[in-house]
């Protein structure tokens, strides 16, 4: 119906009047409406972020960048389930109050040394340091794996699979080497604090026990050596043990800055000749020692003449390499060495 053609006085002219200001009251709310959601409303840039950055109300879990040996791990928040693959990881993560859910312990679990066992029960087994077994970390559905750089650099893509991995030394690392690990695997799990606690912790019990060394005795060689049937191996100045014998005022008796074992024969020993002489086995464990102890050049060496032969445990003195196992360990040693003499003046 064409309305402009009806006469103003006429009831339907009135009638088309009344609806076309309904019509207009209408569509002025509508664009109201319209603008108020504009003015409210991200833009389609600013939308894809906020969707990728929210669920409901809650803020998305704050994304980490960690730097390790083979590069970098985006780490989410703090993880929850942590697998790792050498015991000097197991030494920090417990040293940090943290259980992981997964631990290549070689499939021995008396591997875990006592002050730690009660700290990590309840972990699941994931295979051998050497070849840990890829699938049972996946079924633990890790939010982290801490892996070794000499052992697991070969599976590091196969691991970053599964979940965010950290590649750190341990194996023939140094004691510093292993510090800056145990100082990462604290910044990976958000307790960036606690580690600097517990590193001033192990310096103030490194530093009481140096006090117990009379300070003659730093002249004395020292050498640790992990021994077996087949072979003799000497720990030098760089590695772990050697370096931290040598923190508390022990001198290795050998000097290398490069190499972190030296595989020794009886004559090489007799050579170098240390004045105290730790061997590093298995209890019960027969090693070559049994046969060069009947070699009359092994009367000759300083550390059997002085009777500091002394037989320590081979994992805790060559697996952990950790804060709590080298605080034992020197602590074994100094027990060993001066156990019936004065602490130092």
């Amino acid at each position: 119906m064409d309305h402009f053609n009806l006469h103003p006085t006429s009831r339907a002219y009135h009638q088309e009047v009344i609806i076309l200001k309904k019509v207009q009251s209408l569509i002025a709310l509508l664009a109201i409406v319209l603008l108020f959601v504009g003015c409210t409303s991200p833009s389609a840039s600013n939308g894809q972020q906020e969707t990728n950055n929210t669920s409901g109300n809650e803020a998305a879990p704050k994304v980490r960048t960690i730097k390790h040996e083979l590069g970098t791990a985006e780490i989410k928040e703090t993880p929850q389930r942590v697998v790792v693959l050498e015991f000097s990881f197991v030494d920090a993560l417990a040293s940090l109050g943290v259980k992981p859910v997964g631990i290549a312990d070689d499939g021995k679990i008396d591997r875990i040394i006592k002050p730690l066992a009660d700290q990590v029960t309840g972990y699941t087994s994931v295979g051998t340091r050497k070849q840990p077994s890829l699938e049972t970390i996946s079924s633990l559905q890790p939010d982290l794996i801490i892996a070794d750089w000499k052992r697991h650099k070969a599976i590091y893509k196969d691991l970053q699979e599964i979940a965010p991995t950290l590649v750190l030394k341990s194996l023939e690392a140094s004691y510093e080497e292993n510090v800056a690990s145990f100082q990462t695997i604290a910044d990976a799990m958000n307790k960036q604090e606690e580690g600097k606690q517990r590193l001033a912790k192990h310096e103030q019990i490194i530093a009481d026990l140096k006090t117990k060394i009379p300070a003659s005795d730093a002249k004395q060689s020292v050498m640790s050596a992990a021994v077996r049937k087949e072979g003799f191996n000497a720990h030098t100045s760089s590695s772990y043990g050697g370096a931290l014998l040598e923190k508390v005022g022990l001198t290795n008796a050998i000097q290398d800055p490069n190499e972190a074992y030296a595989e020794l024969t009886l004559e090489q020993l007799l050579n170098i000749n240390p004045d105290v002489l730790f061997i590093m086995k298995t209890d019960g464990e027969q090693t070559i020692i049994d046969e060069w102890s009947t070699n009359p050049l092994w009367q000759q060496l300083n550390a059997v003449q002085k009777k500091q032969v002394i037989e320590v445990d081979r994992n805790l003195w060559t697996r952990w390499r950790g804060l709590v196992a080298g605080e034992i360990m020197v602590e074994e040693a100094i027990h060993h060495l001066y156990s019936s003499k004065p602490a130092a003046q």
